[in-house]
């Protein structure tokens, strides 16, 4: 079997990978605060002919070396965390991060998630939400008979009832932030898990430590940049035909060759 075979096979795949991660991007263009992956490639086991510096016959050593590669693969996905643009709405319990950080979500296992989307509710307690039911931070209830909520840019929850006059305090979004964010594994839902490889969460108030601040009012936008993808979408496909060329030649010269 010639080896320019599995070669052009290993650039199918790697682009069939790339056009799904594209294809996602694209999916989530809409997405509260999605943040886009860049495909990342590697080049497989090269075979080694000859080593560079060996000596041919005359004795003479030659500057290069001989060797034969096996094809590439999709080693990961990078996710770029630049700041989406961020969309003014009338829900104040609408809220971003401008900068870094992510914040800290409960989840009905007794687990902790991380987010940057900030679209939250209350549900029938009152507590504040996710959009999925998941209590935020600590658990953050806001009493009935609130007539306004503020959130501050350093995360504190405030609110007042019908003595205007008086501001009351219902707790603080406090903020995570993490060595090696990449690290993090996607599970859906705009919720992202701990892992070994992202190190613990340093958690603390919004706006310190390098950390971004609160706007109320606000969500955070997908970054995903949609002409970008489809460029990267055209040439994904142009290299998955040029793979499929490269094994049609292959399979050509097996013809002629089986043909002698």
């Amino acid at each position: 079997m010639m080896r320019s075979l599995w070669i052009a096979k290993t650039g199918l795949d790697a682009q069939q990978m790339n056009l799904d991660t594209i294809a996602n991007n694209l999916a989530n263009a809409s997405t509260t605060a999605f943040k886009t992956l860049r495909p990342m490639f590697q080049d497989l086991m090269y075979q080694t002919i000859r080593e560079p510096g060996s000596y041919t016959l005359t004795q003479t050593m030659t500057p290069d070396g001989l060797h034969l590669g096996s094809g590439a693969k999709l080693q990961a996905t990078e996710r770029i965390m630049t700041q989406g643009p961020l969309l003014t709405t009338a829900n104040p319990l609408d809220v971003a991060i401008k900068g870094n950080g992510y914040f800290q979500i409960q989840m009905p296992d007794g687990t902790l998630a991380y987010t940057r989307d900030g679209g939250f509710t209350t549900n029938q307690n009152g507590t504040i939400v996710t959009n999925s039911g998941f209590t935020v931070g600590n658990g953050i209830t806001i009493p009935p008979g609130a007539t306004s909520i503020t959130i501050t840019p350093d995360g504190l929850v405030q609110y007042t009832t019908q003595d205007i006059s008086k501001i009351n305090t219902a707790g603080s979004l406090l903020v995570a932030s993490f060595i090696n964010p990449d690290g993090l594994v996607a599970a859906g839902g705009n919720l992202f898990l701990e892992t070994p490889a992202s190190g613990t969460p340093l958690i603390n108030v919004p706006g310190t430590n390098g950390l971004g601040s609160i706007m109320q009012n606000t969500l955070e936008q997908s970054n995903v940049n949609v002409a970008e993808q489809l460029v990267q979408m055209i040439a994904a496909q142009r290299l998955y035909e040029i793979q499929a060329r490269a094994i049609t030649a292959s399979d050509q010269m097996l013809q002629k060759i089986g043909q002698l």
